[in-house]
């Protein structure tokens, strides 16, 4: 019985001295399981070549994957990390089989590499024989929306709006729920990264520059388009299961380029700090500034554009961005993307390529660098290089390019040291993306399931949604359209449709389809509204032509074309417009018919819904119609939405997200206060001192209308009062953005001697708020002002007495403004620092302070037991009242019940008292193992 209780009580203590080490072991082990650290580990096993290969995307012609193919040697033989599908390479089939041949066509990428992976490879140095790593290709594509020209799959995707029609809806969660049906279905075709959304802000809209934006873009104001971008971003994140690298573009901004940037590099003359207030904004809100990790992009697309002025020298013009590493080392400088970098963010080159590339580098376009202009867009910092087009010359093509970069790399990565350690860097990111994109990297982690396919296009009713709310009469304002056109079309009426069509291809020898079927209105009216549907019309009522008959019409002549008969005898005309393109002369039809024939329209309904960007006709042609309403995106849902608009059966409840300064409509007035609101105000006194934190969420009743009764805490002289605004709607009856300015005006004294101070707030989610220190007694009057024109609250007065306050009955707001003198917001209060709280859980200083107590006492163990002459137990005791305290630290490391008091109420000598007791309870315990010895 001694021996078994003596061989448990060594038991228990050879298990201690496993745990201490344990306890202070356990949070790199757990570190060791992030995809950083996963990514470490597999860097460390990966040749020069496959490290190289880990920093290009590269583009393939046509659906060939044999063993023969260009791609197919890339992948196994250069180990390039991804690739990238567009519809110009041939990469997508005709419908019906578009969807499941790009399903296969992704697994088959995947499986390519996963092949490979499953032999051996030689050492270089060594001459071993080495397993070869299966790395999860990246698989890109663009799709922005809207069908061509910015979708590269055209068929059998669930039709959803492009971003201006978000924009236009004003609501984020529309956005969110788009980006959730865009992320799930890209993410079950086996797509794992997208170039997108565009964050780009379109500050000046310019339908005759060959840069203007278009409908690419969330709008014109810096918030909103962060605002919807996020939501945006969070949905790809949550539709995918985040298994789907976002890809924000085009950094740094391509909103007041005057040229496309496929054509050539545009220079944007603005310094650093005005591209803070403008372009960069929305860029801050999905990277550092993002509320959570589904909210922030995975990367950026560094765009080639350059910058006259960056530095704030007007006569200083920067090299594109992208080929610039100090330029680009100055906008990483800034917090947000520093933040945003050092959690693993990953920079994305645009095209290499690109004629504005080659442009750049040799006006001439007669040679083209391929292994330099890759080199230098590495170094200004890209961590992967897009090659797309990157074909040296007509006898060099793009596979040779590719190659020849590629093989530039390995020796520059074997003979430079710096070179390799930039490499190894980037590197190091691209693989931590991808193992945040997989737990694993197996076969079956990585291919998706064809079962996956069956929720793509599955009627999801968000486009219709969205169609519904982004709607917006863009001429005449409502009341006067309800006055000129009170009623739908009767039974009786003719009704004639001309749209703007034209036809594209999905592939090289897919057929031609058009991106908007010429009568794609009548048969929606038909449909909704025909026979069988409410018998509003009939077929015979119905007509449809296309832009390019009218083209005929103004060119040939009108006696010989039928359109004009139609005009004449109709009572309605209906225009579905796209965009005005003068490569494309039929999409000015209108435009030139409201020129040229203005007296074929006379007498006519002529309704005009815009399918696309809102800004191509000016005051005059405006003038010309009777209604002007603009859908922004032409799927299938914005179509039925027009024809619901024509029978009244909708409204129209957007508001265009971009100016159209040619009708008058300003985004900044649009989005500042609406004067005729009245700002409700929140009043609550401060029971805290002046410089602690303020709670979020006053309880006073506000004052929207005055008529309401106001409960107010007593007030005396040196009183700290919080003053928080209601929302705050713009003129469109949105929110209004953050940073706008709200003036909180505070009054005292009579009539006859009035004096003001001001102090000025900003808004965040609609609402601001400030404090004001009572200083003087007698009459204070408060209200809040924004806007130019204001928009005002309802003034609040108190009478301050020595003793308290009451709250006299509110007047009529003040028309006159008496001078104000503003004060910061902070007046009045302290900058001490609030105090500490108090510590709950031990730390490393603890561990050494009791590991320290416990040496003392085994030391004294020890010598106690040397002094009776008993040296071996001597140390036993030492050992055993180590032994001990080391168990008291295990307890407060691990934080175990009743720590946490200990620690944060007796502090430091709570903590020695306990490891002091460890101490003594081992040796105690070793006095006990001696008895025992001693009994046998």
């Amino acid at each position: 019985m001694k021996s078994m209780l003596r061989r448990s009580f060594l038991l228990f203590l050879a298990t201690i001295q496993i745990l201490v080490p344990l306890g202070v072991s356990a949070a790199p082990q757990l570190q060791g399981n992030t995809p950083e650290a996963r990514a470490l580990e597999l860097l460390e096993g990966l040749s020069p070549e496959e490290r190289v290969g880990q920093l290009f995307l590269v583009n393939f012609d046509g659906t060939d994957l044999s063993e023969e193919s260009q791609i197919y040697d890339l992948i196994v033989n250069h180990h390039v990390g991804g690739v990238m599908l567009k519809a110009e390479n041939d990469n997508f089939v005709v419908a019906p089989g578009t969807v499941n041949a790009a399903w296969e066509m992704n697994g088959e990428l995947q499986r390519v590499e996963w092949n490979i992976s499953q032999g051996e490879r030689v050492d270089e140095e060594s001459g071993e024989l080495l397993p070869n790593t299966f790395v999860p290709l990246f698989i890109g594509i663009s799709q922005e929306g809207d069908g061509y020209p910015h979708d590269q799959i055209l068929n059998g995707l669930t039709p959803l709006p492009n971003q201006m029609a978000l924009g236009a809806t004003w609501e984020p969660d529309l956005a969110e729920q788009v980006g959730q049906v865009m992320g799930q279905e890209l993410s079950s075709l086996g797509f794992n990264l997208l170039i997108g959304p565009s964050l780009d802000v379109l500050e000046a809209p310019n339908p005759e520059s060959p840069g203007d934006l278009g409908t690419r873009t969330f709008g014109g104001d810096p918030f909103w388009v962060g605002r919807m971008g996020r939501s945006f971003v969070t949905g790809l994140h949550l539709g995918s299961q985040d298994q789907l690298v976002v890809v924000g573009k085009h950094f740094p901004g391509h909103g007041n380029s005057d040229r496309p940037p496929e054509e050539e590099v545009p220079t944007i003359r603005k310094s650093l700090v005005q591209l803070t207030q403008i372009e960069l904004a929305p860029f801050f809100a999905v990277t550092g500034n993002a509320p959570n990790e589904q909210a922030a992009v995975d990367a950026l697309l560094l765009s080639h554009i350059r910058y006259q002025g960056f530095q704030g020298n007007i006569r200083e013009t920067t090299r594109p961005v992208s080929f610039d590493p100090q330029a680009f080392g100055e906008l990483m400088a800034l917090e947000p993307f520093q933040v945003w970098r050092e959690g693993g963010g990953v920079i994305i080159s645009d095209e290499l390529g690109s004629r504005a590339v080659r442009r750049f580098f040799d006006p001439s376009g007669i040679s083209f660098n391929a292994e330099d202009i890759a080199r230098n867009a590495f170094l200004a910092g890209n961590d992967i290089l897009n090659l797309g087009d990157f074909s040296r010359s007509e006898e060099v093509d793009n596979y040779a390019s590719i190659v020849q970069t590629l093989e530039f790399f390995t020796q520059k990565y074997n003979e430079d040291l710096a070179f390799a350690q930039r490499v190894d860097e980037s590197v190091l990111r691209i693989l931590t993306l991808k193992f945040e994109l997989y737990s694993s990297f197996t076969l079956g982690t990585v291919v998706t399931g064809q079962g996956d396919l069956a929720n793509i296009n599955a009627g999801n009713s968000i486009s219709f949604d969205v169609a519904r709310s982004a709607v917006s009469l863009i001429s005449p304002d409502a009341i006067s359209l309800d006055t000129a056109l009170p009623n739908p079309p009767t039974s009786l009426e003719q009704i004639v449709f001309v749209s703007d069509t034209y036809t594209v291809q999905q592939c090289t020898e897919c057929p031609e389809e058009f991106v908007l079927e010429p009568d794609a209105l009548q048969q929606a009216v038909l449909r909704l509204y025909g026979p069988g549907a409410g018998n509003l019309t009939s077929r015979v009522n119905l007509t449809s032509y296309t832009y390019q008959d009218i083209v005929d019409l103004l060119d040939i002549g009108a006696y010989i074309n039928p359109l004009t008969n139609e005009f004449r005898r109709s009572e309605w005309v209906v225009f579905a417009q796209l965009d005005a393109n003068p490569n494309r002369p039929a999409s000015l039809g209108l435009r030139r018919l409201l020129d040229e024939r203005p007296d074929l329209l006379q007498g006519k309904n002529v309704i005009v819904f815009a399918f696309n960007a809102p800004y191509y006709f000016d005051a005059t042609d405006a003038s010309k119609l009777t209604a002007y309403y603009s859908l922004y995106s032409k799927g299938p849902e914005f179509v039925d939405v027009a024809a619901r608009l024509l029978y009244r059966e909708l409204g129209a409840p957007g508001a265009s997200p971009v100016s159209i300064s040619e009708l008058g409509y300003e985004l900044i007035e649009a989005t500042s206060p609406n004067p005729e609101q009245i700002i409700g105000l929140e009043i609550q006194l401060v029971e805290a001192e002046p410089n602690e934190q303020l709670p979020e969420e006053p309880t006073a009743t506000p004052l929207p209308d005055g008529e309401e009764e106001i409960t107010l805490p007593e007030v005396q002289l040196g009183d700290l009062i919080s003053l928080r605004t209601t929302e705050i709607l713009d003129s469109n009856g949105n929110r209004v953005p953050d940073n706008t300015p709200v003036r909180f005006i505070f009054t005292t004294g009579l009539e006859s001697n009035l004096t003001s101070r001001e102090i000025i707030s900003t808004t965040t989610n609609g609402t601001a708020q400030t404090t004001f220190l009572i200083e003087n007694s007698g009459l204070l009057a408060v209200r809040a002002v924004s806007g130019d024109p204001p928009a005002s609250s309802e003034e609040v007065q108190l009478e301050i007495a020595g003793d308290g306050s009451q709250l006299v009955e509110t007047p009529e707001t003040l028309v006159e403004e008496p001078t104000a003198t503003p004060v910061p917001e902070s007046a009045g209060q302290d900058e001490d620092p609030p105090p500490e709280p108090p510590r709950e859980n031990s730390n490393f200083g603890d561990w050494l302070l009791v590991l320290a107590i416990s040496i003392f006492i085994a030391l004294f163990a020890y010598q106690t037991g040397a002094l009776r002459g008993q040296v071996m137990w001597g140390v036993r005791w030492a050992l055993s009242a180590l032994i001990g305290g080391l168990i008291a630290s295990t307890y407060l490391g691990f934080n175990l019940p009743g720590t946490a008091g200990l620690v944060s109420g007796a502090g430091l000598w709570g903590i020695a008292v306990v490891g002091g007791l460890g101490a003594l309870a081992g040796w105690g315990l070793a006095w006990l193992w001696q008895w025992l010895d001693s009994q046998e």
